[in-house]
């Protein structure tokens, strides 16, 4: 029989597994956090009367909230522990959830939902951290992938608890319970999932690399010895001392600072990725979608539906994600997934070469619009099978321990910034031509493979220490964590 402790087809500790579900959360958040606005804009720009481009920055604000969040989540968590990084952005998503429902102006909606993304902002740079840290190498890359899914999760949760509020009062704009609108319900909606968040922070153990950068070293061994029973404790502790030393050794205790434009060459390594991520214009599909399915052919009724679907597409892309990517390695499904998304955006570039009209009222003839339709979800599945998940996974594996929740919060940060630059752009690029604006996302989705293909390395099946030597100068590595960079 398996041992009650561990999960029988991967021999991972319980706790492991529960632990890194729990730190997911925060991705949840996330996802729900960002769709959440979907199937209130509407109703929320008629409540106030606003115009378009006052109702786009109130869509996109949270996003601003988001980026300074995530920077300051690194010096959270680093001064006062990962947990306690979390707690806050419960509280702040909590407080701003109730303060967006009932928001008696744009001004104040606008002033909540800044609240709301810095809590985002530190749940989205702690999760990965802190499931990273917990993890045993073999199988952390399957663990990281769940912040992914957490995210995609709470995407269809959002859109799902929209669709059904929205139903049950008869639109967004009538009232449901309470004599409160169905659109503030949405945003009220997210406290529940903010205050589970914030209990489950308070069962969850420190990190133990925490603990140990802060000479804690006994707790630390407590946490292994409960996570990982009969596991090598010591070479586990031993690990990360080394880490500590080498990462003293070539840099400053502490700084991200560096000889490449003022940065470590690793820390512009987690910053690119996380830019291409939402350069390739993932979010234009799950922000902006209505225009896209209507220009194929769909009434503006079954939109909603068809966002949930791309939405439980998407997870389950993640769930393939999730198998592989401790089988076959990081670089490898990054690749493929960047080829996807090139060869899928540039399919919609074509399509919409050959549209008529312009603006919400442009339409696809013939067969041009069930090739864009097929070409749409191509993109979702590449992308949600690959550069989804895995760059999540890396920018919790490759930055030395000192930094990590640093560099992992400015990395995130600057993904937060490209989302917000995305989000409002992709309305002005559109309507000046959507050929164009697809054919710029398709750029960068290949820009994405040859950055991979000549500046990622392998990470798979490594410790976080051992990841931390890629990046290290080859004459400054000790020998003993010596590895060779893949070609």
């Amino acid at each position: 029989m398996p041992n009650s402790s561990s999960d029988s087809r991967s021999g991972v500790p319980r706790k492991v597994i529960g632990l890194a579900v729990a730190g997911a959360v925060g991705g949840f958040l996330f996802g729900f956090d960002s769709s959440v606005v979907n199937g209130a804009v509407d109703a929320m720009k008629d409540e106030f009367m606003l115009s378009a481009a006052v109702t786009g920055f109130a869509v996109a604000v949270a996003l601003l909230g988001c980026a300074a969040g995530a920077y300051l989540a690194g010096k959270v968590a680093d001064r006062y522990g990962r947990i306690p990084a979390m707690k806050l952005g419960a509280a702040l998503f909590l407080v701003s959830s109730i303060g967006t429902g009932l928001a008696f102006s744009i001004w104040d909606l606008v002033f909540w939902r800044l609240v709301g993304g810095l809590g985002i902002g530190l749940a989205s740079v702690i999760a990965p951290a802190y499931i990273s840290e917990i993890s045993p190498r073999q199988v952390r890359g399957r663990l990281a992938s769940l912040q992914q899914l957490a995210i995609t999760t709470g995407i269809f949760a959002a859109l799902l608890s929209d669709a059904v509020l929205a139903t049950s009062a008869g639109s967004a704009h009538h009232a449901l319970w309470l004599g409160i609108e169905a659109w503030r319900w949405m945003f009220i909606a997210c406290a529940v999932p903010a205050a589970i968040y914030g209990l489950i922070a308070f069962r969850l153990p420190e990190s133990p690399h925490f603990l140990v950068l802060n000479g804690k070293e006994d707790t630390a061994r407590k946490i292994f010895d409960t996570l990982m029973p009969g596991d090598d404790t010591e070479r586990h502790i031993r690990e990360i001392r080394d880490s500590i030393k080498q990462d003293e050794l070539s840099t400053k205790k502490g700084s991200l600072r560096g000889k490449a434009f003022g940065l470590q060459p690793v820390v512009w390594i987690g910053i690119i990725l996380s830019v291409l991520q939402q350069f390739v214009g993932i979010n234009v599909i799950f922000y902006y979608s209505t225009t896209l399915w209507k220009a194929v052919g769909f009434h503006e009724q079954d939109s909603l539906a068809i966002s949930v679907a791309t939405s439980v597409t998407n997870i389950l892309v993640t769930l393939v994600a999730i198998a592989l990517v401790d089988r076959i390695g990081r670089r490898p499904i990054l690749l493929t997934g960047s080829i996807g998304m090139a060869v899928s955006l540039g399919a919609m570039a074509l399509a919409f070469s050959s549209a008529s009209g312009t603006g919400s009222s442009v339409s696809l003839a013939g067969a041009w619009g069930p090739v864009a339709l097929v070409a749409a979800n191509v993109f979702v599945v590449s992308f949600g099978a690959s550069w989804g998940p895995l760059v999540w996974v890396l920018l919790g594996e490759i930055f030395p321990s000192r930094i990590r929740a640093r560099a992992l919060g400015l990395a995130a940060a600057a993904q937060w910034i490209a989302n917000f630059a995305i989000t409002l752009s992709f309305p002005i690029m559109a309507a000046g031509s959507l050929p164009l604006t697809y054919g710029m996302y398709a750029l960068f989705a290949a820009a994405s493979f040859f950055f991979v293909m000549f500046k990622v390395p392998e990470t798979n099946g490594m410790s976080l220490e051992q990841a931390d030597t890629l990046f290290v100068p080859k004459g400054s590595r000790p020998a003993e964590l010596a590895i060779t960079e893949p070609k």
